[in-house]
């Protein structure tokens, strides 16, 4: 495992262009593109003031550049650095912008949820689409990118309006069985749409793309109820996470539970693993362990001296969202230094892995089952079956990692600090040879 040396960033904006070639970082007002390879500028570009939000096209050939502050977005081309495109909302505000699946329009939410502008890039045309709902998840395009759900509030009722992204034409608009809409999502496949309300009543439904009420879920009433909705990746699971502290996993067919994840202050489950982080000092590192193996080269290259613990001290937990089917990851909620790991094919507990501060974020990797964590310190760490690691990052000034995510490789994960951030490279099998 090597690191890389450590670069500037604001506001973590830090991307991987969807074709694993670029890296783009925004410093205060200036955007910079590397080459994710090698590391070296290949271009520079300076907007109009401190940049809020930053997103690729999805053919990577451009780059969206919001200013919320002063209503401004602007469009940079990599192709083509002296090309450029300024949207500017004028009196109206804007909250949030994002590309289309198409990577040609570019959709503004006005200030007070009051309508949404769609630009086009091609022929510099302007949509518009009135009475978008101010929500958790009010907005969803499919997977395969041709269609867009929104979630409308008109005359004091929930609406869902389905829209072709070709043309942006209206396809079905229908009225949702819900007081208070909090949330759409499609599954992976686009043949179901999850609706859900807010966290007031506890209340899933799912519509097909016609608009006709599916199935309706509701595991209780008068008690708060939903956090967090989740699609399993083959579309065959929805899982729900509640202030119950349970996650339900409902099946496509019958819209039943099939699995019920529990979270108690102690675990009896004696098939299931339980790590805990423990400090010493004034030992050079800390560590993460397992029976006191050491656990280095073999798995992440890296040494690390392993505990196990029965019971753990554990407390509430919540869904996150996991990028495979084989496991499913949940943290703690007033607990936030716990991490559940469940084994989706066997619908059961797999491991929990209790950190000494609050968990900041962990990302799967995306080729293989290798879950990488971080919790505002120095630390890197890394569980799979096999075990847990954690490695500390190299790099001069005290880095503390606040966020991550993983290269679509799986070769290389981001670091992101408070302002700077560095690159974790991790040794493939050819590597090893």
């Amino acid at each position: 495992m090597n690191f890389s040396e450590v670069f500037k960033q604001s506001n973590q904006l830090c991307k991987v262009s969807p074709d694993g070639k670029y890296l783009a970082t925004c410093v205060q007002y200036r955007l910079v593109v590397r080459d994710v390879a090698t590391l070296q500028i290949l271009q520079l570009y300076t907007c109009l003031d401190q940049v809020s939000h930053m997103e690729w096209s999805s053919d990577s050939q451009f780059i969206l550049c919001a200013m919320y502050k002063r209503g401004l977005v602007q469009v940079w081309s990599l192709e083509q650095p002296d090309w450029h495109c300024k949207i500017d909302e004028g009196s109206i505000g804007l909250v949030a912008s994002r590309w289309s699946p198409d990577g040609r329009h570019v959709l503004n939410t006005t200030e007070f949820s009051l309508r949404i502008t769609v630009w086009s890039l091609c022929t510099k045309a302007v949509s518009y689409i009135k009475y978008p709902k101010a929500c958790q998840k009010g907005l969803d395009f499919s997977r395969d990118g041709c269609y867009m759900a929104l979630a409308e509030r008109r005359d004091c009722k929930d609406y869902v309006s389905i829209f072709v992204c070709d043309d942006w034409h209206l396809l079905r608009h229908f009225e949702t069985e819900t007081q208070d809409l909090a949330g759409v999502e499609w599954s992976p496949n686009g043949c179901v749409l999850a609706v859900w309300e807010s966290c007031l009543e506890y209340k899933v439904l799912l519509y097909s793309l016609d608009g006709r009420l599916l199935s309706t879920y509701s595991a209780y009433e008068w008690s708060l109820g939903i956090k967090s909705v989740s699609w399993s990746p083959s579309s065959q699971f929805l899982a729900i996470g509640s202030y119950d502290e349970m996650v339900r996993i409902l099946n496509h067919i019958t819209w039943k539970t099939v699995a019920q994840f529990q979270h108690p202050s102690s675990i009896n489950n004696t098939k299931a693993v339980v790590y805990k982080e423990v400090e010493k000092r004034p030992a050079v590192s800390e560590d993460l362990s397992i029976h006191n193996i050491s656990m280095g080269s073999t798995l992440f290259s890296t040494q690390s001296k392993c505990t196990v613990y029965y019971p753990p001290t554990l407390n509430r937990a919540h869904f996150l969202q996991s990028e495979r089917v084989r496991c499913r990851v949940l943290c703690a909620d007033s607990m936030a230094s716990v991490v559940w790991v469940w084994d989706m094919q066997k619908m059961s507990l797999a491991a929990v892995l209790e950190q000494t501060a609050p968990v900041r974020c962990f990302q799967w990797d995306p080729r293989q089952a290798r879950l990488a964590m971080c919790t505002g310190n120095n630390k890197l760490y890394l569980w799979s079956p096999a075990g847990c690691v954690a490695v500390q990052v190299p790099a001069e000034g005290g880095f503390q990692v606040q966020s991550l995510s993983w290269h679509s490789s799986g070769d290389s994960l981001i670091l992101l600090g408070k302002d700077h951030l560095c690159l974790c490279y991790m040794e493939t099998e050819q590597e090893d040879k």
